[in-house]
């Protein structure tokens, strides 16, 4: 049990003014059970018109969609079972999300931020913030 309480998500980001050739780069890992899990790489289309409901597998965080989004790019698990999960990205906007970070937290930053039961968590962000912002700010 110990990898468990020593472990978490680390993701490591570099925007267009940090490399040489103005690429941007998301690497990460993940604290999962199984030491490999394969991904996929995936684009999401913009889309316009929706009606749609978001309803979250992990904790039924029920959200309605706005009804334009932008294209965007994601790197969920090749197993679907559990729900989207997207993980991380980039949108159109060429703003960069990496969304599955631990849920946990210590608690001085549970002060700040408590964790909400039936809230926005990691399996829902990317698919609920990444389609629709032009800025990181």
């Amino acid at each position: 049990m110990t990898r468990f309480k020593n472990s978490a998500c680390t993701s490591i980001m570099v925007g267009k003014k940090a490399s040489m050739d103005g690429s941007t780069f998301i690497a990460r890992n993940e604290d999962r059970v199984v030491a490999i899990e394969p991904k996929r790489f995936i684009v999401q289309p913009a889309v316009s018109g929706r009606d749609e409901t978001y309803v979250s597998p992990y904790n039924k965080l029920t959200v309605k969609l706005p009804a334009t989004g932008m294209r965007y790019t994601a790197t969920p698990s090749g197993d679907q079972s559990m729900g989207p999960n997207e993980e991380d990205g980039f949108n159109e906007a060429n703003v960069g999300e990496s969304a599955t970070e631990s849920v946990y937290a210590n608690d001085r930053v549970l002060a700040y931020d408590p964790y909400i039961k039936n809230g926005l968590a990691e399996d829902s962000m990317t698919n609920l913030v990444l389609p629709y912002i032009h800025s990181a700010r």
